[in-house]
C-alpha cells in the first residue's frame, strides 16, 4: 500500500504575471493539468517556485490557491521555510489558516550554521506549536547546512514529522534513511535529486520531486510504476529518457528560467521569472524547444504519450 506522501510530487513554479502577483488563473490550470495527468501531489512554494523571492502576500497567496484548487484532490505540500523559528512558526500559522496540512520545513538560511542541533530544535519547537505534517527538507545549496542521515533519523522521532524530501544528492546517506524507513507507513522517503530518483525508488523511496514532471507527466508517472513493481530493465529505460529532460533545466544559465519557458510551452502560463534574475535568451530558447521536440517525438515512438 502506498503511503500518503508518495509518487511524482513536481516542485510547482509561481506563475507571475508582468507585477510580480500571482497569476491566479495560470496556476490554477496548471496545477488542474498536473491532477488530471496523473501526477501524485503539488510541492508549493518551495526553491522552484521561487519562494523567496515573492512577497510574504503572494508567497501565502500561491499557497492559498494550491490548496483551494487541489488540495481535496492530492497532497499539497507547502514550504514555510524561513530565517528563524519564530518566521517559520508564523509562516505555519498562516498555512493553518488556509486550510493547509502539511508543512515542509528547511534549516534556517542566512545564518552562521554552527551545529546539526540547530535544525533538530526548530522541529521540536515547530511541533510543539502545529497540528500540521512536518516535512523535512534537506536541500544544502540554499542552507548552507547538509543534514546527515542520523540528524533526520532523529528529527524523524519527532511528533508530527511524517517524511523527507532529500535534495543533498548524497546517496549513500538517503540509503541510511531508506534501511529505516523505507517498510514504515508513518514516514515518506521522497528523492529531490532527479539523477538518483530511479535507483532511490528501486531501493524502496516513495517517489520523487522532478521539477520538469507537468511537462511530460506520463512519462514521470510511468518511470515511478515501474521502479517500484522493481522493472529494472523498464526503469533504467525510461531514466534514460528522464536524464534528457534534465538537460532542459541547464540550457540557461538560469534554471528556473529554463524551466518556466519550458512550461510555458504547455500555454497556461508566462516565463517570467521574478526580479533580478536572468531571464531566458531567445536563443536558449529555441535550443529548448528544440529539446522539447526530441522528447516528446521519442516518448510518441515509446507509446508513451499519443
Amino acid at each position: 500500500m502506498n503511503k500518503y506522501y508518495h509518487g511524482v510530487i513536481p516542485p510547482i513554479i509561481t506563475p507571475i504575471d508582468k507585477n510580480e502577483n500571482v497569476d491566479e488563473n495560470g496556476f490554477r490550470t496548471l496545477l488542474n493539468h498536473c491532477v488530471e495527468h496523473g501526477l501524485h501531489g503539488i510541492f508549493v512554494a518551495g526553491s522552484n517556485g521561487e519562494t523567496m523571492a515573492l512577497t510574504q502576500e503572494q508567497r501565502d497567496n500561491a499557497i492559498r490557491i494550491a490548496i483551494s484548487e487541489v488540495g481535496s484532490k492530492v497532497p499539497v505540500m507547502c514550504g514555510v521555510m524561513d530565517t528563524s523559528t519564530r518566521r517559520v512558526i508564523e509562516n505555519i500559522k498562516r498555512l493553518e489558516a488556509m486550510g493547509g496540512t502539511c508543512a515542509v520545513i528547511t534549516s534556517i538560511f542566512y545564518a552562521r550554521h554552527t551545529s546539526q542541533d540547530e535544525t533538530i530544535r526548530l522541529f521540536e519547537e515547530v511541533s510543539r506549536n502545529t497540528l500540521c505534517d512536518l516535512m523535512v527538507y534537506n536541500i544544502p545549496m540554499f542552507t548552507n547546512m547538509k543534514l546527515t542521515a542520523d540528524t533526520i533519523l532523529r528529527i524523524a522521532k519527532i511528533d508530527k514529522v511524517v517524511g523527507v524530501k532529500d535534495s543533498s544528492g548524497d546517496f549513500g546517506e538517503f540509503q541510511k534513511i531508506l534501511r529505516v524507513y523505507a517498510d514504515n507507513q508513518n514516514f515518506s522517503c521522497l528523492q529531490g535529486s532527479t539523477a538518483i530518483s530511479a535507483a532511490a525508488i528501486l531501493e524502496g523511496a516513495d517517489g520523487y520531486v522532478p521539477s520538469i514532471a507537468p511537462l511530460f507527466p506520463e512519462l514521470f508517472v510511468q518511470m515511478y510504476e515501474y521502479a517500484k513493481e522493481k522493472n529494472i530493465l523498464k526503469t533504467l529505460e525510461l531514466d534514460a529518457i528522464i536524464a534528457e529532460t534534465q538537460k532542459i533545466l541547464g540550457m540557461s544559465k538560469n534554471a528556473t528560467a529554463s524551466n518556466k519557458y519550458a512550461l510555458s510551452l504547455l500555454g497556461f502560463t508566462d516565463k517570467k521569472v521574478i526580479a533580478p534574475q536572468d531571464c531566458i535568451a531567445l536563443e536558449e530558447e529555441k535550443n529548448i524547444l528544440r529539446k522539447v521536440e526530441e522528447i516528446r517525438n521519442l516518448l510518441k515512438i515509446k507509446g508513451i504519450i499519443q
